[in-house]
């Protein structure tokens, strides 16, 4: 008989970006629980709130079968002693082993059968574990001080259920049990549930158990609030992720505010909104913002209008504050500010931001030397790029750094490069993200950057393992996407600083952008970096073709004789350079190999990257032909040393776009 199996792990509130990740554990470890016990069984779903991780599985077996090994022990021929130790190590006696003939003579050995568990008792012993098993980026203790079990939150309740019948178990002093909770205002504290009726019992009791529910309900709640009026919800996929996950019964309202504060950018405005009140912005069809927001609040309805007008108010207080700010940040020029870092502290060994702000600037001077543009609007940026950290609107809203700098740089009359440049170069801050739009921006981003980069591997304080606290795998990420999407060939190294291990680092970054972000298979990317790592636009140009370039009927075969190449030279020791002597080439498919390479070799030579490498690709059944008829390691040592100066001078004159030899052929 199959059961299904219940399991809701009941707490206080979990915080939203951590439930994702808890949930996925969760359902993993449940389902290799299952494998490894033979308990048999599919997890068929779960699912959380901010209360609660739930997950259900069916097709348990009732009990595990019943197994019957054969264990084999010493030789027959070993005698008395060894077979009673044998006997004693099974838990029987002498009588109860038997022998089999193999073909390295007699064995003893028993027939060892073992009663299978039930399911019940299994889950029961391993499930305390599994449970405290889940990581988290955080955890507390509640009880038993720092001895004493951790969560993410305190566990306040456990439903585990087996059929009709609960699994019985203790974590933390909670017994596991058949009662759950609903909703805090809209629900009870003790609802009992069945493995079947579960999801409508929660239901009834104000809990929307469905990640996807939730967010279906929101999305089609703020569209009726706006229907009709020629507004809309600003897209806003993370926020919308966030208020899924910090309700269990989430309902939409819309609000108001007074149009002055629309006097004030709409960057101040939607942060202030976003990341304080954790509202929804709304625009018009132009994308202007209209004095309209929508909130979501975990209840299920708000007759009198008291949560709208409480939300009103609040959001009141904090544009006056952002107006306030705004005004009194005016009345001083960045460039004033600018001295004022030196009481900024940026990290205790590498001084304050004034310091690093001269670093900058001096970098970004360099990037706009090399990068041929006008070096002085850049230093410009780079010298104010910092300085909105002494504002009162970035000490109050420090999500807007940069932004506030570029917004008050135009506002003060900066030209137009510069404001831009300033209000961009902390992107991009995620792979969702965009690159500074402006070169200018790119450039003051890169400085920014590397800055860190160099400065922290110097002092020792490099990423190492998962601990990344001052972010410099996503630094490395940003120097990697400017340089490729922004087609600016600096060489990767000099941004190093010849630091071999940031080269390593930025390196790692380098094949991660290319194999997870823009999906190149990893043994692509590995040719193309064995060649030249450097020039990462470059890099991005011959992944390109060679990926293009790969599902041609020539191409895995020459892959795979040049690795036939590359082994015959390595086998011989050969370090040999220069053209071979064509006196010595013998006619037929060795001279017709030489007349195709310095065809070939030319005809690459002035192509772009795909057709050159269509080129190489077409020498394949003259290289073929070659290893069928020709023998490299000749007798005679001038003709061998010729011959493999030929495939010596192929591997190298084709191994500048990739180094095939990194291809996994079939």
């Amino acid at each position: 008989m199959s059961l299904p199996f219940l399991l809701e792990i009941g707490t206080e509130e979990i915080p939203d970006w951590m439930i994702t990740g808890a949930l996925n554990q969760l359902q993993d470890h449940f389902q290799t629980l299952l494998d490894q016990h033979s308990l048999g069984g599919r997890v068929a779903w779960a699912e959380a709130t901010p209360r609660r991780l739930a997950l259900r599985a069916d097709g348990l077996v009732e009990r595990q079968a019943d197994t019957d090994e054969i264990v084999t022990g010493p030789p027959k021929s070993a005698g008395a002693g060894a077979a009673a130790g044998f006997a004693k190590k099974m838990g029987v006696s002498v009588d109860a082993l038997s022998t089999e003939s193999t073909a390295r003579g007699e064995y003893l050995c028993y027939r060892k059968k073992t009663a299978g568990r039930t399911s019940a008792e299994i889950l029961a012993e391993q499930l305390p574990s599994l449970i405290l098993g889940i990581s988290w980026p955080k955890t507390m203790y509640w009880i038993g001080g720092k001895t004493g079990p951790r969560f993410i939150r305190p566990i306040r309740w456990i439903v585990a259920l087996l059929g009709d019948n609960v699994v019985p178990f203790e974590v933390a002093g909670v017994a596991s049990g058949n009662i759950t909770r609903g909703h805090r205002k809209l629900g009870t504290n003790s609802i009992p549930v069945t493995v079947e009726n579960y999801r409508d019992s929660l239901a009834l009791s104000g809990v929307i158990l469905a990640a996807t529910d939730r967010r279906q309900k929101i999305e089609s709640e703020m569209s009726i609030l706006l229907d009709q009026s020629g507004l809309h919800v600003r897209p806003d996929p993370d926020l919308l992720q966030t208020l899924v996950f910090i309700t269990e019964f989430p309902t939409a309202i819309l609000g108001h505010f007074d149009e002055q504060y629309l006097e004030l950018p709409s960057e101040v405005l939607v942060t202030v909104m976003r990341h304080h009140q954790k509202y929804f912005s709304v625009e018009d069809a132009t994308g202007k913002l209209a004095p309209r927001f929508v909130a979501v609040m975990n209840t299920n309805a708000d007759p009198d209008g008291l949560v709208r007008h409480g939300n009103e108010r609040v959001l009141r207080a904090r544009f006056n504050d952002a107006r306030f700010f705004w005004r009194m940040d005016q009345q001083k020029q960045l460039a004033d500010r600018i001295q004022s870092l030196a009481n900024v502290t940026f990290q205790a060994k590498l001084g304050s931001y004034l310091d690093k702000t001269k670093r900058i600037a001096a970098l970004a001077w360099e990037l706009a030397a090399m990068a041929q543009i006008g070096e002085v609007a850049v230093e410009r940026a780079a010298t104010l790029s910092k300085t909105d950290l002494t504002t009162e609107m970035v000490k109050e809203f420090t999500e807007l750094q940069g932004v506030v700098g570029g917004l008050y740089a135009r506002a003060q009359g900066e030209p137009e490069e510069v404001a831009r440049a300033i209000y961009d170069h902390y992107k991009p801050e995620s792979m969702e993200d965009s690159i500074p739009s402006t070169i200018e921006g790119r450039l003051v981003s890169l400085a920014d950057k590397v800055d860190n980069l160099r400065n922290f591997f110097a002092i020792g304080l490099g990423a190492k393992g998962s601990k990344d606290p001052f972010a410099l795998r996503r630094a490395a990420q940003g120097v990697v996407r400017i340089l490729v999407e922004g087609s600016l060939e600096f060489p990767l190294s000099k941004l190093a600083g010849g630091d071999p291990h940031l080269m390593d680092f930025l390196l790692d970054r380098v094949r991660y952008y290319f194999r997870d972000i823009r999906g190149f298979a990893y043994d692509e990317v590995n040719a193309v970096l064995a060649t030249d790592a450097d020039n990462l636009p470059d890099v991005g140009k011959r992944l390109t073709a060679l990926k293009a370039v790969r599902p041609t009927a020539n191409f895995e075969p020459l892959a795979a004789s040049f690795k036939r190449i590359q082994n015959i030279l390595r086998q011989a020791a050969f370090t040999g350079e220069g053209n071979p002597n064509e006196a010595l080439l013998e006619a037929g498919p060795e001279r017709e190999l030489y007349s195709e390479f310095r065809r070939v070799s030319e005809a690459a030579r002035d192509s772009e990257y795909l057709p050159a490498l269509e080129a190489i690709a077409s020498l394949r059944p003259a290289v073929d032909l070659f290893f069928d008829k020709v023998l490299v390691n000749a007798p005679d040592a001038e003709v061998r040393r010729n011959r493999l100066t030929l495939l010596k001078g192929i591997l190298t004159e084709f191994s500048t776009i990739a180094d095939f030899s990194e291809i996994v052929t079939q």
